[in-house]
């Protein structure tokens, strides 16, 4: 008899996770949204709207024998899922990769995928009808934001504000220094080592003014918070013996288990295994899940299985600015712009996770 297996989220651990188990296990996919956001495209389609219907992406053709419930988890225990209609997923095995929250427009608010299309397309005329921008945040999100705007409307005065000396300080300088010089290359100013004291929203774009750390005061048209994501692990905040860490993440063992009870796994942004919050943590995690999750239907013990091994401090990061610009890290040398537009800028793997959810 094939083993149940219920996975809670449905991004980028979860969708392909459930398509890769479902010839081989009694899948349910759980996810309140109707459809897939592929994050990284719904920063380009603040510029170019045109992009949203292929960043949001349905869930309805994901899986042949297992079933996507479109609903919310509020429980979990040794023998499944409680719904919040009190519905209940018995399953052998869980997975939580319930992922993270962002500002607008980039991530929905809730389950609100029509909220979300609406927010872009308003934010896209805001961002139309302003001369200048000022970005709060230099992380991925931030320094890809300022390099789309810059690239797509190039007559903006953009702002990319950071109360780090640097950007992407943890990475090699090599990285940072590159992006910085294509960013002022292409007309954006470089605010850094100062922190914006009076964000009116951490969710949303604004139009207002900023006092940075310095005692500066700073007019802007539109201003983008992009602070980084915060984890949703309130599901997992209930288990035996769980702890949190930084940005509500929640620590695991060295088998991505959150708490004492054995069968219940947390992967992606929402899981604290030495992995940063980024699409590229998947790359290591998705296989580990697959591997560890078919050799335990099979009978194998989960301590006889080798533990997950993160990324670490050394992980691969792209950062396009725009279609054609930007740099990469790639775990051993930091590459320019062919590399990081052929990898990730043309196309922002929008060809990918719409084949991965079969709509071709």
């Amino acid at each position: 008899m094939s083993k149940r297996i219920a996975i809670v989220g449905g991004g980028y651990i979860g969708a392909d996770l459930a398509k890769s188990l479902d010839d081989s296990a009694e899948v349910t996919l759980i996810e309140p949204c109707s459809h897939f956001v592929h994050a990284p495209a719904m920063i380009r389609a603040v510029v170019d709207p045109s992009l949203t219907d292929r960043a949001l992406i349905p869930y309805d053709r994901l899986l042949t024998n297992g079933r996507v419930l479109r609903a919310r988890a509020t429980g979990i225990d040794a023998n499944g899922v409680t719904l919040g209609d009190g519905q209940r997923v018995e399953a052998d095995y869980i997975v939580v990769a319930t992922g993270s929250s962002n500002a607008t427009p980039f991530k929905p608010l809730g389950d609100d995928i029509e909220g979300l299309r609406q927010a872009n397309q308003r934010i896209h005329d805001q961002l139309k009808a302003a001369r200048t921008i000022g970005i709060v945040g230099a992380g991925a999100v931030g320094t890809e934001l300022a390099g789309e705007i810059a690239h797509a409307m190039p007559d903006k005065k953009i702002s990319l504000i950071s109360d780090t000396d640097r950007l992407f300080p943890t990475m090699p300088d090599k990285l940072g220094d590159a992006l910085a010089g294509k960013l002022r290359e292409a007309g954006v100013t470089l605010v850094l080592g100062k922190r914006a004291e009076n964000l009116q929203s951490l969710t949303e774009p604004y139009p207002g003014s900023l006092t940075l750390s310095d005692g500066s005061e700073h007019d802007f048209d539109l201003i983008f918070p992009v602070l980084g994501s915060r984890a949703i692990s309130e599901l997992l905040e209930g288990l035996p013996d769980t702890q949190k860490s930084t940005a509500n993440r929640i620590k695991v063992d060295p088998w991505l288990r959150p708490s004492s009870l054995r069968n219940v796994f947390a992967a992606g942004d929402v899981s604290d295994a030495g992995d940063g919050m980024t699409i590229v943590a998947t790359s290591r995690q998705l296989p580990w899940l697959k591997a560890t999750l078919k050799g335990l239907m099979a009978g194998k013990r989960l301590e006889d299985t080798k533990p997950y091994k993160p990324w670490g401090p050394k992980a691969p990061i792209l950062v396009p600015l725009g279609p054609k610009r930007g740099n990469s890290f790639l775990s051993l040398f930091t590459a320019g712009d062919f590399v990081t537009r052929k990898m990730k800028g043309e196309d922002l793997f929008v060809t990918k996770y719409n084949k991965l959810l079969n709509q071709g």
